[in-house]
């Protein structure tokens, strides 16, 4: 910077005020702390709420999941077991088979999957986690654990022997259905465990033992549906999905990540959070309107000093850098006690629990420095323009 520059904004500060030039800068002013402190604070409402909303994913998907590429079912061989459970960057892996079946209680029908897993399953996902009521089922057994919204709808208790609670898998093969014996390969269960995670998925899913459901379904001991893993948190992702394409075979099977399975609601979230953040972001450039003309009616209000300025040696462009730079630290100012402002607010919904969805679940709400960058940079670039468009306005037609 020259040092004509700083004699011209020292002198243009000195020189008289307009009273609705000022009042007009304070609207602008106070305009982008609330604006910043705003899109900060629903930036990091929305972050929680996605966290939340994941979260019960989170607790029941994998990692990973190899599913076969054409049909149902995923034929596994021993060297491929072995291969799989050697991958580096695998520290569990599970087999199961999910179809859906009709149960049978008192009396009630509810149509649900049966989920069939091993003894690795509780490693891969954290559903013991999640049990309501009860204990988790024992391998090879008629043991279940299943669903809150299943054992509502069913009105089902733990361990009743009195009433028995059925299940029925329709047969594969062709053909007319002759007789239910005939259709359905049927079996009496044992309810041991009920889950709660969301509405969901608690009306979903009834676990039961690995070798049970391959009987039910006539399934081969070496069929399953799809195999869930569970990785290392250092492990590289894309590097063991290419081991394991190259174990499977890539015609033969497709490998999923957690937000592949999920990825419904990951564009659902990911669209509510750019609409969001547009909203806000126009709120903002409404507000920059007002300071883009705050310059432009100083620039007008001053056009005499202007005039001398430019008499006494200063050029077009050095007097616009004045406006430019004024508009652009106001702007960054602004956005920065904008900011935080918005983390005081988050800190204190975080530590005090001030907005409350129900009695028990406070509003989410996450601190991330990602948020940060994303508002100070959207407010730094947004002033940065106003101001330069504003300061454009300073030409050499004004100083004749």
């Amino acid at each position: 910077m020259s040092f004509s520059f700083y004699i011209a904004k020292r002198y243009l500060r000195t020189s008289s005020k307009n009273n609705a030039i000022n009042i007009i800068t304070r609207i602008a002013s106070l305009g982008i702390v609330v604006g910043a402190m705003c899109l900060f604070v629903v930036l990091s409402v929305f972050s929680g709420l996605k966290d939340f909303s994941l979260s019960f994913s989170n607790d029941s998907d994998p990692d990973l999941k190899i599913i076969p590429k054409y049909g149902k079912i995923l034929n596994i061989t021993e060297e491929q077991r072995l291969k799989t459970k050697a991958t580096k960057g695998i520290k569990f892996y599970s087999q199961v088979i999910e179809e859906k079946v009709l149960f049978l209680y008192k009396g009630k029908e509810q149509v649900a999957f049966i989920k069939g897993v091993d003894n690795q399953y509780n490693l891969v996902n954290n559903i013991q986690k999640k049990l309501y009521q009860g204990q988790w089922l024992a391998p090879k057994t008629p043991q279940v654990v299943v669903g809150n919204g299943i054992s509502q709808k069913l009105s089902m208790g733990l361990f009743d022997m009195n009433n028995a609670f059925e299940i029925y898998v329709p047969r594969p093969g062709k053909g007319a259905i002759t007789s239910a014996e005939t259709a359905f390969n049927k079996s009496n269960l044992i309810p041991v465990g009920i889950y709660a995670i969301n509405d969901e998925l608690d009306s979903k899913y009834v676990f039961a033992d690995l070798q049970l459901a391959q009987e039910l379904l006539e399934y081969k001991k070496n069929q399953v549906n799809a195999i869930e893993i569970n990785l290392d948190s250092l492990a590289n992702e894309k590097k063991i999905v290419d081991r394991l394409l190259s174990i499977y075979g890539e015609n033969n099977v497709i490998i999923k990540n957690r937000a592949q399975l999920n990825d419904s609601l990951h564009k659902m979230l990911n669209t509510e959070n750019a609409a969001i953040y547009l909203i806000f972001t126009l709120v903002i450039i409404m507000t920059l309107f007002t300071l883009a003309g705050a310059i432009i009616m100083m620039i007008l209000d001053k056009q005499s000093n202007l005039k001398t300025l430019f008499s006494v040696g200063m050029n077009i462009k050095e007097i616009q850098n004045v406006f430019l730079l004024q508009g652009t630290l106001l702007t960054v100012v602004g956005g920065l006690i904008g900011i935080i402002l918005g983390i005081i607010i988050v800190f204190i919904q975080q530590h005090f629990k001030v907005v409350m969805i129900t009695e028990s679940l406070p509003y989410p709400v996450i601190f991330n420095f990602t948020n940060v960058f994303i508002v100070f940079f959207t407010i730094f670039i947004l002033g940065f323009l106003a101001s330069y468009i504003a300061s454009s306005r300073v030409t050499k037609k004004l100083m004749m």
